[in-house]
């Protein structure tokens, strides 16, 4: 059997508790309605036998705390909610004993902003790790050491796990049980909770607002030009002119101030637009191509297709409800 310790860390989000636990259980019950053994031991750990959760709306009355755990198989970390730093700080002393596990063969997993606790134990340094879209800006400026994979859902590295935003994590959970009790009892997991098990990106579901929260005005003014020019053809010796640097200088101060390349900048820019025209407009997407500054149709559902997960098309039917009236 596979002892599974969820925290319950200070400030953690009710329902990425609660969901892993409900779930992890359920699976459980359908092994043992086959006749099989019970797969998993979940507990409920926390550094005190009541944890407020949820701005304190919620108390979770837990299981066990750390120190009384000598070993576990699986360490499973819920979203937070709150400020960051005031969090991590009050969670700091789950840190040692999550460090402690992993080293003595448990493997580790973080829900959606459950990623901040886990990168702060230093696990993921070097290493790809996931988190909520809308959080992606201030974990790489908190841990610029971590591998940050903005469009998946879930990383899988050697044993530590992460999970895109929000009620993804979920498939994460899935992905686990598929590891642990095979993929016909994933399958029907997926199956009893409605979650759809091959969604591996979250891509469809990012809004790019650009990364700004840098201290390099030069690099502020390329962005605000980008945004304000999207529909003109922006060529990066351009910018460096106008910006009265090299283009050498430009590029590296641009990547590491905003994570992008001045391409893929202006991309994400255009794409962003093309999202919101196809979001809310009746403009088929030869027009919303143009009306972003594209002039190459492959380019354009290429790129698209890249940032997105979707093809234009696909991406329209998807989000614009007048279309989707038009279709029924």
């Amino acid at each position: 059997m596979k002892h599974v310790s969820i925290l319950v860390p200070k400030g953690a989000i009710l329902g990425s508790v609660e969901g892993p636990r409900q779930v992890l259980t359920e699976v459980n019950k359908f092994l043992m309605s086959l006749g099989k053994p019970a797969l998993f031991s979940v507990q409920l750990v926390g550094l005190t036998e009541e944890v407020p959760v949820c701005g304190g709306r919620y108390t979770v009355y837990t299981d066990a705390q750390p120190a009384g755990i000598a070993k576990t198989d699986l360490v499973v970390i819920p979203a937070l909610d709150g400020d960051m730093g005031q969090i991590l700080a009050e969670n700091q002393p789950l840190v040692p004993w999550i460090k402690a596990q992993h080293e003595a063969g448990a493997e580790v997993a973080s829900l959606c902003v459950g990623a901040f606790l886990l990168a702060s134990t230093g696990l993921v340094n070097g290493r790809q790790c996931a988190t909520h879209w809308m959080a992606a800006n201030d974990f790489r400026r908190m841990f610029p050491e971590v591998n940050l994979i903005e469009d998946k859902i879930i990383t899988d590295e050697q044993g530590i796990y992460s999970s895109g935003g929000a009620f993804s994590y979920l498939n994460l959970i899935l992905y686990l049980i598929e590891k642990y009790a095979g993929r016909d009892v994933a399958v029907f997991m997926s199956k009893a909770f409605q979650i759809e098990i091959e969604r591996r990106s979250q891509s469809p579901f990012i809004i790019f607002k650009g990364q700004k929260a840098h201290e390099d005005e030069v690099i502020r003014k390329a962005q605000e030009f980008i945004e304000d020019n999207f529909q003109e053809k922006i060529a990066v010796d351009q910018l460096a002119s106008m910006l009265a640097l090299g283009r050498r200088n430009l590029e590296r101060r641009f990547k590491k101030a905003t994570s992008n390349t001045v391409v893929e900048y202006i991309q994400r820019v255009k794409v962003e637009a093309a999202k919101q025209r196809l979001e809310s407009s009746l403009e088929n997407v030869n027009e919303v191509m143009y009306n972003v500054g594209y002039t190459d149709t492959k380019a354009f559902r290429t790129t698209f297709k890249r940032i997105t997960g979707l093809s234009p098309v696909q991406y329209r039917n998807k989000y614009n409800r007048t279309v989707q009236a038009v279709a029924s």
